[in-house]
């Protein structure tokens, strides 16, 4: 039977599941997703405003990963990761709910800083560079991670705690605002920066909106020009004219701020988007773990 891996990435906005089987072909091993579920859990409005996770969105929580564990179970998963990023990272009770899980789920969360996060995003980003030079960007709901690839290397990363949900709620700075755009331009200039990659949901959504084949760039123009006809429609109108998810439709403009500030000191006119993530890294890290010993040329379906 084909080896079945789980991810599970408890993000600042959402929680998401996927399963997939792990196939080979003549050699070139690829992962066919077969499962994937996400729900708005919305953790970063409660801790980027508390600093807690409150008791309700706690229950649902639970209930979430019980479901998540059935849902493991009766596709015969054979090994899974949890993984927790920057609304969990900032929670005073985070540890209490961890403990929580692990008693009442039988699950265990890692939580995982910025740089983690970004290593994991990476297993999947190689797959999708050439020559040229890059800066990447993930923008989360609590945090942004930028990396910059020279030869399909990465040679340079940086973690923000900023994110669309901490835009949108104006939990940032000018002072933090002023240090991406240091250590991006600084950056930017050494490695002579030619393009961007950009992963997370709201860029994949810009993608789609802008009506973008997959393989073709996105240019700054075009994702300006998305993000202000979503900003002019109402949020009714962003749920029935484009279909977004209520989630999705008040944090798309906040990150494509980061997402165009990020382009615009670095220089760059263009940006490939994959449409990857932190899920797909945690698959790659998984096969990894228990099979060091293939290795893995990559195509996600």
């Amino acid at each position: 039977m084909p080896l079945k891996l789980a991810a599970i990435d408890i993000g600042s906005n959402a929680v998401r599941c996927q399963i997939s089987t792990v196939l080979n072909q003549n050699g070139r091993v690829f992962f066919k997703k077969v499962e994937y579920v996400r729900y708005a859990i919305r953790f970063g409005e409660d801790v980027f405003n508390t600093g807690y996770i409150s008791d309700l969105k706690i229950e649902k929580f639970v209930k979430l990963l019980k479901a998540f564990q059935l849902l493991l179970d009766v596709h015969d998963v054979d090994h899974h990761m949890i993984c927790a990023t920057s609304a969990m990272r900032s929670a005073y009770n985070a540890p209490e709910i961890i403990a929580k899980v692990k008693e009442e789920v039988g699950m265990e969360i890692q939580v995982i800083d910025g740089e983690t996060e970004a290593d994991l995003i990476n297993k999947v980003i190689y797959n999708f560079l050439d020559e040229r030079n890059y800066l990447h960007i993930d923008v989360g709901g609590g945090s942004t991670e930028f990396n910059i690839y020279v030869n399909r290397e990465k040679v340079a990363s940086q973690s923000f705690e900023q994110g669309s949900i901490r835009h949108m709620h104006g939990r940032d700075s000018e002072v933090l605002w002023n240090s991406m755009r240091t250590w991006i331009e600084a950056n930017a200039k050494k490695h002579h920066i030619s393009r961007a990659i950009g992963t997370g949901g709201n860029i994949n959504k810009i993608f789609e909106i802008a009506g973008k084949s997959p393989g073709k760039a996105i240019f700054r123009k075009q994702i300006e020009e998305v993000a202000t006809y979503v900003a002019s429609l109402s949020m009714e109108q962003r749920i029935t004219d484009l279909l977004l998810n209520p989630d999705r439709a008040d944090v798309i403009v906040p990150a494509s701020e980061i997402y165009l500030s990020a382009m615009k000191w670095a220089k760059v006119e263009s940006m490939i988007v994959p449409t990857v993530g932190l899920k797909d890294g945690m698959l790659h890290s998984l096969y990894e773990r228990y099979h060091p010993e293939r290795f893995v040329i990559t195509r996600i379906s």
